[in-house]
């Protein structure tokens, strides 16, 4: 059930837990639906000039050529080192401005799009900024969230716990994005899933659940045909 908010950030359990993937095949979800759908990466690690993430997300939804007028807009912090965000910030003496980050999803929003996929740094409780846990940043906003999540071992534990914390600050929980790479462990990954699907019945019975696919080499979320069965 899709939330009344224009903007949805995605966060995950961990790092590496396929957030830009995930977040890519969502925005498919949504064009399909009708929306018109950009995404933004608020704070880029670990990259120089341009932002990786989106141009993953672009490459896998097959939408290269849509966004030139919104591309200033949907990366406001670009930094080299990899960590987490308030640590790159420092090392570049660069001090993060959450008003910045709000400023652009206007910006994107005044655009035309009526959907707004953030994707975040790492976990929900990485720091954004010195004083500022990413969760928080969601929280005051009211942002619903979309929870990136796998069957790997160990993710049950990280779930729950995130899905508490969401709880906890009353933040609306929009859908599940259960990864399914790499897909090596099918008796760990049917039992998460049926244990994280029975959790969400009992606690957030209005959320979404969506697989993710593994894809392919070369493949796209452009038009996706691995829809919930």
């Amino acid at each position: 059930m899709l939330q009344d908010s224009k903007i949805f950030f995605v966060s995950g359990i961990d790092t590496d837990i396929g957030k830009t993937y995930a977040t890519a095949y969502y925005a498919s979800i949504l064009r399909i639906k009708g929306y018109n759908v950009v995404t933004q990466k608020p704070v880029q690690t670990g990259c120089v000039g341009k932002s990786e993430d989106l141009e993953t997300h672009d490459r896998l939804a097959g939408t290269e050529e849509r966004y030139n007028e919104a591309s200033v807009y949907r990366c406001s912090y670009l930094f080299p080192f990899p960590a987490s965000p308030h640590l790159s910030a420092r090392m570049e003496h660069v001090a993060i401005a959450p008003e910045r980050i709000d400023d652009d999803s206007r910006a994107l929003l005044s655009l035309g799009f009526n959907r707004v996929l953030m994707e975040g740094a790492g976990g929900l409780m990485v720091p954004l900024t010195e004083s500022l846990l990413t969760i928080d940043f969601v929280a005051r906003r009211g942002y619903p969230l979309c929870l990136v999540t796998s069957g790997r071992l160990g993710s049950l534990n990280h779930t729950l716990l995130s899905l508490e914390a969401i709880q906890h600050r009353q933040i609306p929980l929009q859908a599940i994005l259960y990864n399914l790479y790499p897909g090596d462990k099918p008796e760990i990954e049917e039992e998460t899933r049926h244990y994280l699907k029975e959790y969400l019945s009992q606690n957030f019975p209005n959320a979404e659940w969506h697989d993710v696919p593994a894809l392919a080499m070369g493949e796209a979320f452009s038009h996706p045909k691995w829809e919930e069965k």
